[in-house]
């Protein structure tokens, strides 16, 4: 059966129909395990009364060989009709030739954010003291920036008429080698900032966390990132006044009324449980996360600025084969849960193959469709195993006492400590 959105809320029978790409390279070897695990902890948890059926579709290099398609309609139809659906790792040419299918199925479905939980499990090394202090959720515009996809290369008819519209129309002369640049054009809008703004705020609500951090480069992009910054402001100062505290209006009550009466008001606002809402540049929020991670909760931040962000603050907890990820469109409800690392060709067919990602992905899953119980049962046997030793080769050998386990290994022990 179908999952609807009813409302502000998901309606998920007893047995959806949940649509899957098994992936590229390792994906075909993970999303079998990835989908034991899942079926075993929803069998644990609800004793027969739900069960996902698993419908595959496809995408892909096994997408071109089977219907000469890397992205067939079929697929896209299948997601756009069943609201909730998981993806393994698929290519992603880089230069010339497709475009990256992961792109097109965000811009498709308008999954306008990307949401990266990140936390440490104990026993999984990282190159930090004190990696407990990092949970983070990142918030990461989706659809607009370089994901526009919006850009001519140099020497072309079609940057040669850009470049002569911004000489002579615009007045631009600061491109340093007109001849030999490509050019791209970096969309940010009111919309997309204030529909990411929003769904970390609700996020920062839901969960009682203590900030939301808007992470630009507004110093130098004044109109796009700065904009990212201005409008997230006033989002959240014009729809959720009674609920948050802005770092806009301490400066404000400073600027009015001095420091004493800024940090008073801010004193009181927090301990009423209202959200802080702060800005910090992107650069210095890179060095702050190893600084001082427990400064953050929720970051929401646009396109290019959340992949370094994300693929940082996975490698303080141990790296991006235990870092979950999902595409989302908080109004219409539709989601994709996905791996976040690559194909991984040179360990195919190996038994090496850390399930984690697509695995915690499928946690999140479950916790959007509201089966949190069984998200959970598989979380704390990933914890289990993690302290004592388990993990796959890519993990287990920066453990102090690790015993690497290859995959099907791993996933049984997964299942065998739900």
């Amino acid at each position: 059966m179908q999952i609807i959105k009813q409302g502000d809320r998901l309606l998920v029978p007893d047995h959806p129909l949940i649509p899957f790409i098994e992936g590229d390279g390792i994906g075909k070897e993970i999303t079998p395990f990835v989908q034991q695990i899942v079926n075993a902890a929803v069998e644990k948890t609800y004793g027969g009364k739900r069960k996902i059926t698993w419908k595959e579709v496809l995408a892909g290099e096994k997408a071109y060989n089977k219907v000469g398609s890397w992205l067939p309609a079929e697929t896209i139809e299948m997601f756009r009709d069943n609201l909730v659906g998981i993806k393994g790792p698929l290519t992603t040419p880089v230069g010339e030739g497709i475009r990256s299918l992961n792109v097109a199925l965000r811009q498709e479905l308008d999954l306008y954010v990307c949401l990266r939980p990140v936390r440490w499990f104990r026993g999984v090394a990282t190159p930090l003291l004190h990696p407990e202090k990092v949970h983070v959720t990142i918030f990461r515009e989706n659809t607009e920036d370089i994901y526009a996809g919006i850009e001519w290369a140099a020497g072309t008819p079609e940057v040669k008429k850009v470049l002569t519209f911004l000489k002579e129309e615009m007045g631009v002369a600061k491109i340093r080698f007109p001849e030999t640049t490509s050019l791209g054009v970096k969309p940010v809008s009111v919309e997309g900032t204030e529909r990411l703004v929003r769904a970390a705020i609700g996020y920062a609500l839901e969960h009682k966390l203590p900030s939301v951090t808007l992470v630009h480069k507004g110093n130098i992009m004044k109109f796009t990132e700065g904009g990212f910054k201005k409008w997230g402001y006033a989002l959240a100062e014009r729809e959720f006044p009674d609920q948050t505290f802005t770092e806009h209006r301490f400066n404000s009550i400073k600027a009015e009324k001095g420091l004493d009466a800024a940090v008073a008001a801010y004193n009181q606002a927090l301990s009423s449980g209202r959200i802080f809402i702060k800005d910090v540049i992107a650069d210095a929020f890179l060095q702050n996360t190893l600084l001082k991670p427990e400064e953050y909760a929720v970051v929401a931040t646009l396109n290019l600025n959340g992949d370094y962000i994300s693929d940082q603050l996975a490698a303080m907890v141990g790296g991006i084969g235990i870092a979950p990820g999902a595409n989302i469109n908080y109004r219409t409800g539709h989601a994709i849960f996905e791996a976040t690392h690559g194909t991984a060709p040179d360990i195919v067919g190996k038994e090496k193959a850390n399930p984690c990602s697509l695995l915690l992905s499928g946690v999140m899953m479950l916790d959007y469709m509201g089966w949190r119980d069984a998200g959970k049962l598989i979380t704390e046997s990933l914890e289990k195993l993690f302290e004592a030793g388990y993990a796959t080769p890519d993990l287990a050998r920066f453990m102090e006492q690790g015993k690497p386990l290859t995959t099907s290994q791993f996933s049984q022990k997964v299942i065998e400590n739900l």
